[in-house]
């Protein structure tokens, strides 16, 4: 049995693998089916143990299959990290800061302290991914991002955090809502009002955080419809359905369909945070929270 079975025949198993599905693989691959199926047979011969069961209508593996999987998915993943850094190196890049943001950080506090960045380090390689804040204290768990605007306060013996922005938060309405007769609103005023907010999946901490501060004056979230996204929720607020509350950096992309009154209460902010790993210490992550840290604070 040959053990030089090439780098080709272990990643084009390693796809076949997590799509469980020929057609996908060769996709993914850029290869004809044909191909793909000849690369697999190859690899069995070499290995002496079969790989995949296959059937007219699936594909499994076998108990060995799983096993040579496991052992290297890892690798094929590893080479596929130092392939985009030998490239970022190629094109001159001498660095790669990984960003996640939430939707409050997305109009203002992360744009321009990427753009400033960028002006200051142009030859670091910089990435986005917009993602839920807790999903992002997971990814900075497992590295999988260098820094995160979450919404605050986060305090972790093993992150670093800074206060970014302290935000008056805003009652959203149709236009013509009883609401709208008053010049500010206080926190009793939303007391039997149908919330209309962003879905627990992706809004999980700002629902949590405005059930807090509601609880704290005796009033109950009353939470009529949910949505994914801000663009739904203000179409949902402007048919009529509802209000929705937002912090007050949002408030100017909103649009004409709406109409908005800031809460008035000491408690009732909006707190975004800049957060990395305390064993994080590289350049482009000291640099970055410099920078965010001089932009001006949204108040």
């Amino acid at each position: 049995m040959s053990t030089d079975l090439g780098f080709e025949l272990i990643h084009s198993f390693v796809v076949v693998a997590e799509e469980l599905n020929f057609r996908r693989s060769a996709e993914r691959l850029n290869i004809d089916q044909s191909a793909l199926t000849r690369r697999i047979q190859k690899l069995e011969q070499s290995l002496g143990f079969k790989l995949f069961e296959r059937t007219t209508r699936e594909v499994s593996l076998t108990p060995a299959g799983m096993s040579y999987f496991r052992d290297n998915a890892q690798l094929v993943a590893q080479h596929e990290i130092a392939v985009q850094t030998a490239r970022r190196v190629a094109q001159g890049k001498a660095g790669h800061l990984r960003i996640g943001y939430m939707a409050f950080a997305a109009t203002e506090l992360m744009p321009q302290a990427v753009a400033r960045f960028r002006r200051h380090a142009p030859e670091i390689d910089v990435s986005l991914r917009y993602i839920s804040t807790q999903k992002q204290k997971l990814a900075l768990a497992h590295d999988e991002i260098d820094v995160g605007y979450l919404i605050g306060p986060f305090e972790h013996p093993d992150f670093h955090s800074v206060l970014l922005s302290s935000e008056l938060l805003y009652v959203v309405t149709p236009r013509n809502h009883e609401l709208l007769r008053r010049y500010s609103i206080t926190p009793q005023d939303l007391a039997g009002q149908r919330i209309i907010l962003g879905d627990r999946r992706d809004w999980e901490e700002y629902r949590w955080r405005l059930t807090e501060m509601l609880s704290y004056e005796g009033i109950t979230l009353n939470v009529e419809l949910e949505a994914s996204t801000t663009l739904a929720l203000i179409g949902l607020v402007a048919a009529g359905l509802g209000v929705t509350i937002y912090p007050e950096s949002l408030i100017g992309f909103l649009g004409k369909s709406v109409e908005t009154r800031p809460i008035i209460h000491p408690n009732f902010r909006s707190r975004t945070v800049l957060a990395w790993r305390r064993s994080n210490r590289s350049e482009q992550v000291r640099s970055f929270v410099e920078i965010a840290k001089t932009l001006p604070p949204l108040r």
